[in-house]
């Protein structure tokens, strides 16, 4: 065993900073016998820990492999199976309980006295030790980290221990004092037991001179005992004698029990009669204000409020155990529960009453406002002139500031009958949700009216005159499905904006009308639309946001509850603008939450208003398309406020749900954009200039800046100029593939111009990849455009020197070009005599009327172009000089005209023209 202790402390325990102190051969109990060992280990650094290591031999049996390992404070009981009768078994309670057989007493005696020792030292959670011998349980631990702590065990005794730093210290310190310590270690050793000796023999003498103290302290222990003795005879003569005493108070007692229990009994009774007069008895004012209390004035409703929150706070009551079956309780619930009923259905049927009389007085002021649009073949504009100036939707304060009065009866209803609250819940729907439907309608006829009524000023729709009752017709068509009206792209486009040309065959009727341009009207055309859709959300918000206040204040729906005694609601659904709610025989239900009611009430009094407003942007995308940019602003800015007061409102979600239809008519827009691009067709007579849709996108972009400066939803119209841009590159391309009357170059050339200018004047920051792209573009067709050109007026000259510089790259030696046949001397004279400085000048001047007729007015590219050409000639005529110098050196042959020349050439044609 020692062996084998040896080698885990070596390979195991040493590696990990562990000393083992003891160590057992162990199986586990009542399995097949696989032999393993459990080691009680501590670690050398400190804090110290103490742990309990499985250990046992690997499947090839050459080593030994730590397997699991558990901390002692974790130990929680040892036991030894028997305390009398040696036994092998014992078990250890960690987290389980582990049942092992040691492979003999001793080691087993052995380890569990290390564990008691261990325990003793380091945990000061104390182990249950039970079944174990008391011979084992030592009293004391031996001191000392490094010492032995396993006792007994020889083996463990006689091995060797490592020195700590204080141990090798004073070795050093003493080997310091002898100079042959080290030389001589055997007269070292002697010393060392001389000095041993001489310290027994002292302890020997001390602790014989201590033992006559020991006898004098063992006769004064003798004579305390004795003392003691005496005391407790003492004692118990007085415990005789307080027993009878203790008898005589305890019927004392008995006797003041039975009277202080009846006092106490009188005293709760006294008490559960005054809990219930105070707490069960209501006010014969409440009462008669109950039953007779003047609901129509404010004192009056203010004394009914008061006695129905008495009445509440008595039904209320908590009684206890054993109220209920009193007869007096019974008839005074009795009598609580028909003065709230006769109350209840008192409060519901004024209320009913207000409800109604509110609606007429609402609904004549309703009525007389929209006389004139009810009439039939009455003119709709005069109507607007006359009684529709103000575009604003009616005030309902008053009704709700006569209402709020009651809103503590109506939560006081609530709370008591929740039956007649609904009641009243729905028939305030119906009667509010025709109200609305009207008001809401009429406005919004008055604001479609407005609409197209701007339109006919401005713009007369582009098309003939037509009579008031088809304006009629047109909106009141509008109130179909929002599907009919986007399904058909060419209904919905007859009003969009047309192709540059198509405006200006169209600017001459529509100046007449006016110093405005066409232009000019368009946007003010748009402004005043994006005027009257702002004012309609401008009224619709508030008008919500109120009766949303309202709804919340006098229904009192604003927190999560569930009556009691009431039934609930198993659904509650909206379908076709009406509010159904069913009722559960299974059981009682939770009602469905505050929020959602109020979105429910809401979504039926305001029913109308989505339709409408969905109504109102398709007739807006039908009378421009342009118009979606403004309602897409709008919209974005109304729910953005809205989602920020409460997102989950009526308000919120409805705004949300037509801001979904607002971004479709946008994207339709930029789509019908991008096809109206793909559908352009080009004269093959007429030169092609600036195309339509390169303007249409200039006149799209400056609105869209201007409308969406600080706007919530840039990153929408960031996404239709990528697509938009991308389809005018793409189809100016195609253009200028199929042009047969302009060039290719001059049509990229001054269209990608147009586009560089317009995005740098815009400063589009999305679109700078784009703006570099077009200048690139643009550049390297004029570039390309300008050597083209340039080959015409000096063709002969051009070929003749491309054949040289062919033949310097197929290696011929550039002084050796001259002996070349088609390229000597004599060819090179005859080249230059065709161009004398008249023929080129007479050639430039053929190319500035030729590229004159290339290029269009619109963007005032000519000078541009003839600049560059004149740097290109230059530049070709330079590098025609160099060949000559080096194919033809000493030859003497120069060109008839200097760079003077060209100068002057370029110059003289351009003042001339």
């Amino acid at each position: 065993m020692t062996a084998i202790k040896h080698a885990l402390q070596r390979d195991i325990f040493t590696p990990n900073d562990e000393r083992l102190l003891s160590i057992v051969n162990v199986c586990k109990a009542g399995k097949k016998k696989r032999n393993c060992f459990l080691c009680a280990t501590v670690t050398t650094e400190r804090p110290v820990q103490v742990n309990v290591v499985k250990v046992k031999k690997s499947d090839k049996g050459d080593f030994y492999k730590r397997q699991t390992a558990w901390v002692l404070r974790d130990l929680a009981v040892v036991d030894a199976k028997d305390a009398i009768k040696e036994n092998p078994e014992f078990d250890l309670h960690f987290e389980k309980v582990y049942k092992w057989v040691a492979s003999s007493i001793a080691e087993k005696n052995t380890f569990i006295s290390c564990i008691w020792k261990l325990n003793q030292r380091y945990i000061r959670k104390k182990i249950d030790f039970i079944n174990v011998s008391s011979q084992l349980l030592e009293e004391s631990v031996p001191s000392g980290e490094n010492q032995n702590v396993a006792g007994g065990d020889e083996e463990v005794v006689d091995e060797y221990q490592e020195l700590n730093a204080r141990e090798e210290q004073d070795i050093e310190i003493m080997m310091e004092g002898c100079e042959y310590a080290i030389s001589n270690a055997e007269a070292f050793a002697d010393k060392l037991s001389r000095e041993l000796q001489v310290l027994d023999g002292a302890n020997i003498h001390s602790i014989m001179a201590s033992e006559k103290q020991v006898n004098i302290l063992m006769k004064l222990l003798d004579e305390a005992l004795k003392e003691v003795d005496q005391i407790e005879v003492k004692l118990s003569s007085y415990e005789e004698m307080l027993q009878s005493v203790k008898e005589q108070m305890d019927q004392i007692s008995e006797s003041n029990h039975l009277i202080h229990l009846s006092n106490t009994n009188n005293l709760k009774l006294l008490s559960e009669i005054e809990f219930l007069v105070n707490h069960m008895d209501l006010a014969k004012g409440h009462i008669k204000a109950l039953q007779e209390g003047d609901l129509s004035s404010s004192r009056g409703i203010e004394a009914c409020t008061n006695a129905a929150d008495a009445l509440l706070q008595c039904m209320s009551v908590t009684l206890q155990p054993g109220h209920e079956m009193l007869h007096a309780v019974k008839q005074q619930q009795q009598r609580f529960s028909d003065l709230r009923e006769q109350f209840a259905r008192r409060l519901a049927s004024h209320l009913n009453n207000v409800f109604v009389q509110q609606f007429i007085e609402l609904e004549k002021g309703l009525i007389n406002r929209s006389y004139y649009l009810s009439v039939p073949g009455h003119d709709q504009s005069s109507t607007l002139a006359q009684h529709s100036i103000e575009l604003t939707l009616p005030n309902h304060h008053p009704f709700h500031r006569d209402l709020l009065r009651y809103a503590k009866l109506m939560e006081w209803l609530k709370n008591t009958d929740y039956g007649k609250y609904e009641g009243l819940t729905t028939n305030y729907m119906d009667y509010l949700s025709r109200l609305y439907d009207r008001e809401i309608k009429d406005f919004f006829e008055v604001a479609k009216i407005k609409m197209t009524g701007a339109t006919k000023e401005g713009k007369k729709f582009a098309t003939l005159p037509r009579k008031e009752s088809a304006v009629k017709q047109e909106t009141e068509s509008l109130h179909g499905s929002s599907g009919k009206l986007t399904g058909s792209t060419s209904s919905l486009n007859k009003l969009s904006v047309q192709s540059s040309g198509n405006r200006r065959s169209q600017s001459s009727s529509l100046l007449d009308m006016g110093n405005m341009s066409a232009s000019d009207l368009d946007v003010a055309d748009r402004t005043k639309f994006d005027k009257i859709f702002e004012q309609v959300l401008s009224e619709l918000e508030p008008l919500c946001l109120a009766e949303q206040d309202f709804i919340s204040k006098f229904f009192k729906l604003q927190q999560h509850l569930s009556i009691p005694g009431t039934p609930m609601s198993d659904a509650e659904e909206v379908d076709g603008g009406t509010l159904s709610r069913a009722h559960n025989t299974a059981g009682l239900q939770s009602m469905t939450s505050e929020n959602h009611m109020i979105r429910q009430m809401m979504i039926k009094i305001f029913r109308c208003v989505e339709p409408e407003l969905n109504h109102l942007i398709a007739l807006g995308d039908k009378i421009d398309s342009f118009n979606s940019l403004y309602m897409l602003v709008k919209m974005s800015h109304h729910v953005w406020t809205a989602q920020n007061v409460d997102p989950t409102s009526f308000l919120s979600t409805t705004l949300g749900n037509v801001l979904v239809t607002v971004k479709r008519n946008f994207d339709k827009c930029i789509s019908n954009q991008i096809k109206q691009m793909e559908d352009v067709k080009i004269s093959k007579k007429s030169k092609v200039g600036i195309l339509p849709f390169v303007a249409e996108f200039e006149e799209f972009a400056a609105l869209a800046e201007s409308i969406f400066r600080n706007a919530e939803r840039r990153g929408d119209l960031d996404k239709a100029y990528l697509k938009l841009i991308r389809g005018v590159f793409t189809n100016v391309e195609k253009v200028a593939n199929e042009s047969q009357k302009t060039p290719r170059d001059v049509v990229m050339m001054e269209n990608f111009h147009h586009i560089f200018a317009t995005l740098s004047r815009l400063k589009i920051s999305c679109l700078e990849a784009e703006k570099k792209e077009a200048k690139q573009k643009y550049t390297d067709h004029l570039q390309s455009y300008v050597i083209y050109s340039l080959g015409q007026p000096l063709e002969k000259l051009n070929h003749f020197f491309e054949g040289v510089e062919a033949r310097v790259a197929q290696g011929v030696r550039e002084e050796e070009v001259s002996y070349q046949l088609a390229f000597n001397k004599q060819e090179l004279r005859k080249v230059i005599k065709e161009y004398p400085g008249k023929e080129v000048k007479k050639g430039l001047d053929n190319l500035y009327k030729k590229v004159d007729k290339h290029l269009c007015e619109e963007e005032n590219l000519l000078q541009v172009v003839w600049h560059s050409m004149q740097d290109e000639f230059i530049r070709q005529y330079k590098h025609f000089e160099g060949l000559i110098a080096r194919c033809y050196p000493g030859s003497g042959i120069t060109m008839e005209f200097t760079i003077q020349d060209i100068l002057d050439y370029f110059s003289s044609i351009a003042q001339s023209h």
